[in-house]
């Protein structure tokens, strides 16, 4: 089968078409003939030597993939090959075929192409494990950053579809826009002083939750930010890792600053959010309350054009490699 290789970390570039054996399923596990699989910026750092897979794992890239099932390990009783299916991974997705412990396998949502459906599970699993990691509830405000992004755009729509205010930043008229289209009660520009905006929105009061995928750079802004009892989750670090965090500040608001990733997780945690994906977040997308977000493709002989893309920051929504 065909895989993705790093040929040595680095840029784009280094991304080769190499060929592999085709996986086996073990107990518990589902090989997928790969039809699609996601384009998310954690690629980007493990191509270049930043996000190594955890022990065990692939070394190949792709933490998000949809198919049809090839065949299944024993003590699988709930697929049969062919079966159309999504899955989470840890690894492993830029490739024909990849294995995957069946509880991270769930089937695509309804109505929804099944390339499409490929950059679904991974976004759908890190907004509502986080939104429910912080308590996020009806009624309260969110700040998203990023808000163009295929964490973004999925974040507004569920955010607003649990009742919560949105605050959204982004970078260009175009995808400001498309944030408000989303359901956005406010779309600021990153490039100016969006924290004065944010307590302008809110009164001075602050929100009571930020998504974060920038990190460091934001780390300060982002507590004075928040209100009293707010809650800071830090998903990325596009902008470093080491912050200066003022504990004063968080102290006296009784805020809350943490961070979680995903990859990490056992088996069971990710099958259990899974299933929550499944059974809360695909009927919101079968209903038309959330709405597919922009997307590019790109087929997996041109992947280090698709990390280009990416990388470029003119990105809007998810990037999609077909297989």
């Amino acid at each position: 089968m065909r895989i993705v290789t790093v040929t040595e970390p680095g840029g784009p570039e280094n991304l080769a078409i190499s060929d592999a054996p085709r996986p086996s399923a073990g107990p518990g596990e589902i090989v997928i003939r790969v039809r699609a699989a996601g384009v998310n910026r954690a690629d980007l750092l493990q191509r270049q030597g930043f996000y190594p897979p955890p022990p065990g794992i692939s070394d190949v890239i792709g933490l998000e993939v949809s198919g049809t099932v090839e065949a299944v390990g024993s003590g699988v009783a709930d697929w049969t090959p062919g079966a159309e299916c999504v899955a989470l991974l840890a690894g492993g997705g830029y490739a024909e075929y990849v294995v995957v412990p069946a509880g991270q396998v769930i089937p695509p949502p309804p109505g929804t192409d099944l390339i499409s459906a490929a950059g679904l599970v991974e976004v759908a699993a890190t907004v509502l494990s986080n939104f429910d990691h912080v308590h996020l509830r009806s009624g309260e405000t969110l700040l998203v950053h990023g808000g163009a992004g295929g964490i973004g755009t999925f974040a507004i729509q569920y955010a607003t579809a649990l009742g919560v205010r949105v605050l959204a930043t982004a970078g260009s008229p175009e995808k400001l826009a498309l944030c408000r289209d989303l359901g956005a009660d406010l779309a600021l520009d990153y490039h100016q002083d969006w924290a004065v905006a944010v307590s302008e929105a809110t009164e001075g009061r602050g929100v009571d939750v930020i998504l974060d995928v920038i990190g460091a750079k934001y780390l300060e802004a982002n507590v004075a930010a928040l209100a009293v009892d707010g809650r800071l989750v830090v998903i990325g670090l596009q902008g470093g890792r080491k912050g200066t965090l003022d504990l004063n500040r968080l102290l006296t608001m009784r805020g809350t600053v943490t961070a979680t990733s995903l990859r990490g997780r056992p088996v069971e945690q990710k099958a259990a959010i899974c299933t929550a994906v499944a059974e809360r977040v695909w009927p919101m997308i079968g209903s038309g309350a959330i709405r597919l977000a922009p997307e590019t493709r790109f087929p997996l002989e041109q992947v280090a054009d698709a990390h280009r893309h990416l990388e470029s920051g003119q990105n809007v929504g998810k990037v999609i490699l077909t297989v």
